[in-house]
């Protein structure tokens, strides 16, 4: 059996926990070539873009915190950066 990427277990972890209008998981890695943290291969550096129902009347920090617990803190030791947009629907 096949290893499920970091890219996927982000992307599964989020859709089993927060109603999911939108979302895009990207791998940035070549944008980060030469800087702290880059792992050949990739899946170090990523950015996810989440619109959510579930961040209603969430602060910026709530939200934050809730995609962490979501992502659980063993897959985020795995990566080095993980930059959020997050989203209500319009």
């Amino acid at each position: 059996m096949e290893k499920m990427s970091r890219q996927m277990r982000i992307k599964v972890k989020l859709l089993e926990n927060f109603e999911v209008d939108r979302l895009d998981v990207i791998d940035e890695k070549e944008s980060h070539r030469g800087h702290a943290g880059f792992q050949e291969g990739g899946e170090s550096h990523f950015r996810v873009r989440l619109v959510s129902a579930d961040f209603k009347g969430l602060s910026r920090i709530k939200r934050h915190r809730a995609v962490h617990a979501a992502i659980g803190k063993e897959l985020l030791a795995e990566i080095h950066a993980l930059a959020l947009d997050l989203s209500t629907p319009l």
